[in-house]
This record gives structure tokens, sequence and C-alpha cells, in this order.
């Protein structure tokens, strides 16, 4: 855990705190202690000790005030020690006169707190070490039914996020969602400039001359249009832009564009659409995201092409997959009707969240710290079936921040013909300190 992060639980006088400072430098204190003292057992409590001081402090303090020397300098001398004394405690111990231990144990215990640099007197009010605000969750959109998906098995549930289970993230961003809704869905913090902008550079990349283009608005505007030469392009406050064409387009024969075409169909269209709508998707090393692999109600199976840019790390990675996409939808006649561009205001960036892992977010998640919309309580640990990170990106969201969705087996919905319904269930992925209403399911469904 950040070195940041151990002294701001301290502040806040979690547990945790504790265990995250012995994990990370009881070793090295134990050690030390042990050179010093010649006595294991001694060199076990003197550790405990010392990593207990600090959460002594803040409870004597009143206030939970705790006093770190020059900008953590605990942490920067625990770090910094001189492992001259751990060579030395490897070497073989000579006995020494029980008279002097009782010393040894007070001089091990002294060095710590001097290491440590922690004062035990009160403070007026508490440091913070991080500028990071808190933030808030929103509640769910309302909307008919809930999010769901059918399949005979979890594995069936696919895409191409580019997080992993393994990844070592320890920070992600958050971002403000510049839009702000009243109780009508009136939108405030449109900014027109940007739609505007984006407008025209999809006209752009579909090869259309800009020059002498007539934009239309509606709704204050809550979209501005283009239409010509049998394209519309409409933008939207939330910066989606959507292409129809009057004539949908035709893909050569050897291609089955329809909405229920298998997985291996749908990447070879991919792969098409790729090379033919290059300039459209306009990414530096696009990669093919074909999702889905659910069923409708009439047992047929569906997946949806999009792409996102595989350039740069694994966090910038994760930013295109939730935000910057591109995606293409096909008619009943297997034809290119319509095609999207999504690309929302990231301007408002907060700041880089700590966020937890996949087993940490399992067990919020078994603590009932989550949100869904799914009419039923989770069964048991057993139905959790699988867990991603993603981003929620709901229009009404205040912040743009990451989520693990769980997908949770639902035995009161399954079929008669073995098909089972997978419910979705989200947990905050950034660590709970920094979030002033972390959900807790009530009976109720948000």
């Amino acid at each position: 855990m950040d070195d940041n992060r151990i002294v701001e639980l301290y502040l806040l006088r979690d547990e945790a705190a504790i265990q995250q400072t012995a994990e990370k430098f009881g070793s090295r204190l134990r050690s030390l202690a042990y050179g010093i003292v010649n006595d294991q057992q001694t060199a076990n409590e003197c550790e405990n000790y010392a990593i207990s001081m600090p959460q002594s402090a803040s409870e004597a303090s009143g206030t939970g005030g705790l006093y770190v020397m020059r900008g953590n300098e605990f942490i920067d001398k625990m770090e910094l020690m001189d492992f001259a004394y751990v060579e030395a405690a490897d070497a073989v111990p000579q006995k020494r006169k029980a008279v002097w231990l009782k010393w040894g144990v007070a001089a091990a215990c002294i060095a710590f707190v001097i290491l440590a640099g922690i004062e035990l007197l009160p403070q007026d009010t508490p440091k913070s070490v991080s500028d990071l605000p808190m933030l808030s969750i929103s509640e769910s959109e309302v909307a008919m039914g809930y999010e769901g998906y059918m399949a005979y098995d979890v594995s069936e549930l696919i895409n191409a996020n580019p997080w992993k289970a393994d990844s070592q993230l320890s920070k992600l961003p958050v971002y403000e969602n510049p839009l702000t809704y009243d109780e009508n869905f009136i939108a405030s913090g449109v900014d027109v400039d940007k739609m505007r902008a984006l407008l025209l550079e999809v006209a752009g990349r579909l090869g259309i001359n800009t020059d002498d283009l007539t934009i239309t608005d509606r709704l204050d505007p809550t979209e501005l249009i283009i239409e010509t030469k049998g394209i519309k392009i409409q933008v939207d406050q939330a910066m989606t832009a959507t292409i129809s064409f009057d004539s949908p387009i035709s893909l050569p024969e050897k291609y089955n564009f329809t909405h229920h075409a298998s997985y291996d169909e749908m990447l070879s269209i991919a792969e098409f659409l790729k090379t033919e709508y290059e300039d459209f998707i306009a990414m530096d090393d696009p990669q093919i995201n074909i999702y889905g692999g659910d069923y409708d109600i009439y047992n047929q199976q569906m997946y949806t092409i999009e792409f996102f840019d595989g350039q740069g790390e694994e966090t910038e990675q994760i930013i295109n997959y939730n935000f910057n996409r591109a995606a293409f939808y096909c008619d009943d006649q297997r034809k290119l009707f319509m095609a999207r561009i999504y690309e929302p205001d990231l301007s408002k960036k907060v700041g880089d969240y700590p966020i937890i892992n996949l087993r940490q977010a399992k067990e919020l998640l078994l603590n009932g710290n989550y949100l869904t919309t799914v009419p039923y309580e989770i069964a048991g640990e057993e139905y959790i079936q699988k867990g991603e990170l993603l981003y929620r990106t709901g229009q009404q969201e205040e912040y743009y921040m990451p989520y693990y969705r769980f997908y949770v087996e639902l035995p009161e919905a399954e079929r008669e013909n073995g098909m089972k319904t997978y419910g979705a269930y989200y947990v905050p992925a950034v660590e709970s300190s920094y979030i002033s209403n972390m959900p807790t399911w009530d009976g109720r469904f948000n």
C-alpha cells in the first residue's frame, strides 16, 4: 500500500493501518530488534510495540491527531533503514547476561520510537496527507426491468476488457461529470462549442467537406445536427455522435452482418470494418471489442462490434475501453445502417484514487456494499460467478469512477431449458475511505 495512504489510515483510526504497517515494515523492525536484544520473543514484542505506537498516539490526542515529522519522515526513515543492523542480526548471537535483557528491550523500543519520528503530544487539528476530495455515489438511473444477462454458462458472456484479474494497478483516475440534471432531466453544463467541434470532426472523418455545412440544433440545444448527402450526424450533450445512413450500406456478400451472427462471423466483420472505416475510427491502435454473448427471449445469442484504442499503458487502455469508442450496427437486411463515436468530456479530472482489488471488492459485495437494479438478494457466495473492473458511464453519474461489476447467478430466474440469468452488482473500486455515501443494501434496490 502507498506510504501516504498508510499514514492516512492512522489519521482515520483505521485498524487496517497497523496491519499494513506490519506487512510493509514488520520484518525490518523485527530484524533490527533481534540484532539488539538477541531474543526472538522480545524482538517480536518490540516490533508489535513500535507498530502500534502511531495508533496509540492518535487515540491519546482525542482528536485523531497524529504528528508525522517532515512529511511522513516515519515512512522515509523506514525505507532508508541501515541494513547493517539487519545483516548483524543474521550472525550467530552470543549469550548475554539476563540483566542486560531489560535494557535491550528498552533500547530497541526507544530506537523504534525515534525511528518512527512519532510524538505523543495531542494535536489541535489532524493533518491530512491527501488532497483528494471525497466522492459521492450516484443513485441508479430509473429504467424498466433490471440489468441481467441470460446465458447457459457465465463463460458465454465476453468482452475485450483490457483489465485483467491479476492487474497490479493501485490507482485509477476519477472524473467529474460536467453535466448535472434537474428533476425533469434538464441538463446544465452543456458545452455547445465541444459538441460543435465533435460534429465537424466526425463529418471530416467521413470525408465530408465541412466548409459549407449547415448545423441545426434542437432542445436548447441538447443536440447538434448535420444532414448532407444521405448522411445524418447528431451529437448529443453527452458527446456521443450518432451517424445514420439514409440508404444503409451493404457489406460484401460473404459477411453475415445480422443481429444473431456468431462470434466468429462478427469478428470477421469487425476486421473488415477496421480496414474499410479506418479514417472514421481514427485510432492509433484500434482494438476489436466483440462483446455480449447473452441470449434474447427467443433463445438467440447476440454480440455487438466496438473498437477502442489500445495505445498506451494499462490505465490509458482502460479509459479508452470505457469511454472513447466506435460502434457499428446492422439492420434486419444485413446492412450497416448506423455507427456511433463516443467521446465524453473528461476534462474535469478529480484525481487519481487508490483502488481495491477484486478479492476485497468481493468481500464488500458479500457485506452488502453494492449497487444493483436486480430485485433479488444474493443467494450465497457460490452464486458469484465472476467480476470485472469498469467505469459506470451513465449520463446521470455525478462522477465517472471505477467499479467492479459482479455477475451473480439468480436461481429465482432460471428457466426450464437450463438458461440462467446473471444479475449485475456493482461495488465501488475506489477505497471506501474516499466515498462519503458507501452503498449498503437495506432490502431496497437502487
